[in-house]
């Protein structure tokens, strides 16, 4: 048997079909989340009001490398981490909650 057979055999080719269809179907909009959510967190300023994945709801104070400062009202404020901010809300969603 020559080397140009074995290439097409059909379970190969299947296989590649099945590492292509979980790049399409997983890996790839897994990048693309990630990415978008990354892009978000980098663009948060001072002054922005973000929901946390907790369901914190409250206006950054201060940003430091790993952590945001976000003041939850009422003089509380709280770190957290820069991964766990799901949303960042319209300025003066607070306000008319």
């Amino acid at each position: 048997m020559n080397g140009v057979t074995t290439f097409f055999n059909p379970t190969f080719l299947l296989l590649i079909g099945f590492f292509v269809l979980i790049y399409f179907l997983m890996i790839r909009p897994q990048n693309k989340a990630k990415k978008a959510h990354e892009e978000m967190v980098n663009g948060i300023e001072v002054g922005d009001e973000v929901v946390s994945s907790g369901g914190l709801l409250g206006r950054v104070t201060k940003i430091s490398d790993q952590f945001f400062e976000v003041n939850l009202g009422d003089n509380t404020k709280v770190k957290i981490q820069r991964a766990s901010i799901t949303n960042v809300l319209p300025k003066g969603t607070i306000n008319s909650i």
